[in-house]
């Protein structure tokens, strides 16, 4: 499927065996790849559908390394995307034809654990999930949990503001980070943050996370770890309707009950994951909860029977709570695994992610209902439903003409009604390339401008991770000009500075 990107610079192409030659001299041996057929594995990200094959990919193995291949890239004038493990649902790191794809698959090496401070140093080519394994010892973890947390890199999390099952009592990746090493486009070393809760200044980290790729590559990062609660159960609760279970999600964090995790998947997304994993899920529900309660054992006793006494007050007709850690794993592998079962129902999907305020739940999903029918594809829906946001699947072929532009017209309107209901286009997967043409929906003009600055404050040429995020990008000298017109000012009465 074509998308708009940036125009290929034909000057930078034609010096494309100059550039190679080039960056092997600053990482060597095998830390280039040059060739069509070994950079085809690099030509797009969990999105795949869209590909470009890069110029050329750069593999480096230190900060030292990854400064000087930013710093030649400056100096020449070259496009640069980086890409962690390539498991973005956004086309994050979706390649240039005339840029270097600067890959952190070799940074995959856990630094420091400091149990004292109760931190981890650690690259950004770590997994998630090598995280929590490296402290599950000393009876710590990592909170962030995305599904992909087997393969996904953490220095991904980081760009996107990754989430995950447990997000909603303890956090986004932003809640979780406390500082990083950031190479600037210049080749600059920074150093942000550190083991401390708090630093003076400006929130670097906070403008950091989330990022995309836009304003630096991160070569270290240091986590938040958090002891493992005292007992953790879970209960899987299943509803004849989804408005059912939308309402006992609003119904138990309105009674100011947090649950480690609460997880919503309807019926299409029930029957794919059971197929899959055998979980034990009730097939004869329209929508399924797995609520997630830990802390001392006294205490998830007490809120496991209000949260049955509530969930049963709304509807539900069926309850099972977990008697093992076993039986709790077990229910969430079917969640955790629900996006790899869904693709053995469809030739392929997209995976749309939106955020709303939890009261819209039921308005969001009859909307979906109906724009399923409107462009006659199916969905699937599995969300975190403590925090509102929705992860509809949407099933189509791509060997049929015509359906991947309807699935793609059908995530566009599910991301617009999104907005529509109080709620934004993203919750975890970033902007990237899906959901850049959308932003005016949610941000004026000036909005995109002001964003587009402080881009402009990290990364002036505009080289870094082109083509994502922003709509239109401006070259940096033109977000500070002003019109005039027959010689006069716009709102001449406005102070001028």
């Amino acid at each position: 499927m074509a998308i708009m990107m940036p125009a290929s610079d034909q000057a930078v192409l034609a010096r494309r065996s100059e550039i190679v030659a080039a960056l092997r001299a600053i990482v060597s041996g095998e830390g280039v790849i040059d060739s069509a057929a070994e950079m085809r594995a690099y030509e797009s990200d969990g999105l795949t559908a869209y590909r470009q094959p890069p110029m050329v990919v750069v593999l480096p193995d230190t900060t030292e390394q990854v400064a000087l291949v930013l710093k030649y890239c400056a100096a020449q004038g070259i496009k640069l995307v980086p890409r962690g493990s390539g498991t973005s649902l956004s086309g994050g790191a979706l390649p240039l034809e005339d840029g270097v794809l600067l890959g952190l698959g070799k940074f995959k090496r856990i630094r420091e654990i400091d149990f004292d401070n109760r931190v981890v140093v650690t690259e950004p080519g770590v997994t998630n999930l090598a995280i929590s394994q490296a402290v599950a010892h000393a009876g710590f973890y990592y909170a962030p949990d995305p599904s992909s947390q087997i393969a996904c890199s953490i220095g991904g999390n980081v760009a996107e503001n990754s989430g995950g099952v447990h997000c909603l009592k303890y956090g986004m990746t932003t809640n979780n980070v406390l500082g990083c090493e950031i190479v600037l486009m210049s080749g600059e070393i920074l150093r942000i943050g550190g083991k401390g809760c708090e630093n003076a200044g400006y929130d670097l980290m906070g403008v950091i996370t989330g990022s995309e790729g836009l304003l630096g590559v991160i070569t270290e990062i240091t986590v938040r770890i958090l002891q493992k609660p005292e007992t953790a159960r879970a209960l899987m609760v299943g509803f004849a309707e989804v408005e059912a279970a939308g309402e006992c999600v609003a119904r138990i964090i309105g009674a100011g009950i947090i649950p480690g995790g609460m997880e919503m998947m309807d019926k299409p997304a029930i029957h794919a994951a059971e197929a899959f994993v055998h979980a034990g899920y009730p097939l004869d529900v329209e929508a399924l909860l797995i609520i997630e309660l830990d802390g001392p054992k006294i205490e998830v006793d007490e809120l496991i029977t209000r949260v049955e006494t509530i969930a049963n007050a709304c509807g539900s007709t069926t309850c099972q709570i977990s008697t093992s850690e076993a039986e709790r794993n077990l229910f969430w592998a079917g969640r955790k695994a629900a996006f790899p079962a869904v693709g053995r129902i469809s030739p392929d999907y997209l995976c749309m992610d939106g955020t709303i305020p939890r009261g819209a739940l039921p308005k969001a999903l009859a909307r979906i209902r109906e724009l399923s029918e409107k462009y006659q594809l199916g969905c699937a829906n599995v969300f975190h439903a403590g925090d509102g946001n929705l992860h509809p699947l949407i099933l189509y072929d791509a060997n049929k003409p015509g359906e991947i532009e309807r699935a793609e017209a059908f995530g566009a309107d599910i991301l617009r009604a999104c907005v529509e209901f109080g709620g934004v286009l993203t919750g975890e997967h970033g902007v990237g390339i899906e959901k850049r043409d959308l932003m005016p929906e949610m941000f004026s003009e000036i909005d995109l401008n002001q964003q587009q600055r402080l881009k402009c404050a990290f990364d002036a040429q505009g080289l870094l991770n082109p083509g994502k995020v922003f709509p239109t990008l401006h070259r940096c000298a033109e977000l500070g000009r002003m019109h005039v017109h027959a010689g006069k000012l716009a709102f001449p009465d406005i102070p001028r500075f």
